[in-house]
């Protein structure tokens, strides 16, 4: 497509490329958020059948689940940023894609043949988190580059809803599947996962521009983070996030309130799982057709404070169907924050250095997601599920009130308005700012 072309077009799903990005992402999500649901029910299970646990010495092995993913997260992350932006992404995220296929057929083998115990459990959730740390800054950082920069945010919502869409899709049909076949929902997510990897390789080459002579690897981890700190708009994004979901991390806790509080098994806990994804997907087929565009920071704060006090309403529920209904809503509330972060992001930031500020960002979420469910296990433990959920729902909406004093950056943002991008064909970035 010509660059008058791209002038002209009024949506990203108008372009081939991005069009191959929507499926494989659908496709990798399916595949990987199937997986990771039914490790979490099947630590939980083996924890209370096999090792004869109680709920909140197995609740607990949850979150011990979480800080075997968070570890290689960590470790890995700068490394993954330095990838992203030296190397074709199109490549990084089918290495990272063949590595989790091959992750998913060892829990089918050893599903099938019923050896499945914590410690191989705990061990392929943590090579799961090396090979998602460096999936994620390349492949959130392949849509700047296949669309114009004036269609990014509506790019990000159509993106947020092949996420959700696998979201939803995924953990409900890998549930369903694993009552009747536990072994058939990896076997599955084994092969799509490679089939997104190829399909990632049908787009054009994708690698970050670079001004200047070469810059060592190490300095250009500290460029980045040293960014991402002088940037105190970025960092106020980042930080809420990775301290308000740090918090309210309710969806660790939901192989116990499907095993044990509503009690409706490995199934259930794929449409718990789904009714999140569900929300977040209405909400980003909504934002791409009506992207919001004033007072985008105050909506991200009251976004996120709806997020914290419907958590606190989950985990007060009892009844199953009203559970559904407030993880719907949350999960909505949740995708209006994800929406204005990742557009914030991703537009004030240079290309050259995206795939770095993609990681530090992607470490944010991850340890807001994995270690939240280590928080989630620790205080189950001590609190039990409920007061695990609620307190972390509370604690969710303390952050917001902090960050809305801390930062008035982000309360100040008015649109999305970009330092680093221009209304250009993708591509034609500016200069880069020197750091």
């Amino acid at each position: 497509m010509t660059d008058a072309n791209l002038d002209t077009i009024k949506t990203p799903l108008a372009i081939a490329d991005y069009r191959r990005f929507w499926l494989a992402r659908f496709l990798a999500v399916f595949s990987t958020i199937s997986m990771v649901v039914l490790i979490g029910y099947q630590t939980y299970d083996v924890a209370r059948a096999d090792y004869g646990m109680d709920r909140p010495e197995a609740a607990f092995q949850l979150g011990l689940l979480g800080l075997a993913q968070f570890i290689p997260l960590f470790l890995l992350t700068p490394l993954a940023g330095i990838a992203a932006d030296r190397f074709d992404r199109r490549t990084v995220v089918l290495i990272a894609n063949l590595a989790d296929a091959c992750i998913a057929l060892t829990l089918a083998v050893l599903t099938y043949q019923d050896q499945l115990n914590l410690p191989i459990l705990f061990s392929l959730a943590a090579l799961h988190g090396a090979a998602r740390v460096f999936n994620g800054p390349a492949l959130s950082a392949i849509a700047p580059n296949i669309v114009p920069p004036r269609l990014l945010p509506r790019a990000i919502a159509l993106g947020s809803i092949s996420w959700q869409a696998g979201s939803v899709i995924g953990p409900g049909v890998g549930g369903v599947l694993f009552e009747h076949s536990a072994s058939l929902p990896h076997f599955i997510s084994a092969g799509l996962l490679v089939v997104s990897g190829l399909m990632i390789m049908s787009i054009r080459p994708v690698r970050a521009k670079h001004e200047g002579p070469p810059v060592h690897p190490l300095r250009q981890i500290l460029l980045g983070f040293q960014f991402v700190k002088r940037e105190r708009f970025l960092l106020g994004c980042i930080t809420l996030d990775l301290f308000a979901v740090l918090l309210a991390g309710a969806t660790a806790l939901l192989p116990v309130y499907a095993r044990d509080i509503l009690g409706v098994g490995a199934d259930g806990l794929g449409f718990m799982r789904g009714a999140i994804a569900a929300g977040a997907a209405l909400v980003a087929l909504f934002l791409s057709f009506r992207p919001l565009e004033n007072n985008v920071g105050v909506k991200m704060l009251w976004a996120v404070a709806v997020f914290g006090a419907l958590t606190i309403a989950f985990g007060l529920s009892r009844n199953y169907l009203l559970s559904l209904m407030l993880l719907t809503m949350l999960g909505a509330a949740d995708m209006v924050s994800v929406f204005i972060r990742s557009s914030l992001v991703q537009l004030n930031t240079p290309d050259q250095m995206r795939g770095r500020v993609s990681s530090i960002s992607g470490l944010a979420i991850s340890a807001s997601n994995e270690l939240g469910e280590m928080q989630s296990g620790l205080a189950a433990a001590v609190l039990g599920a409920t007061g695990a959920v609620v307190f972390g729902g509370a604690g969710a909406i303390f952050v917001t009130l902090m960050w809305a004093w801390l930062f008035p950056e982000i309360r100040n943002a008015k649109t999305f308005a970009s330092h680093y991008l221009d209304d250009t064909p993708a591509g034609d970035q500016r200069r880069e700012t020197p750091v």
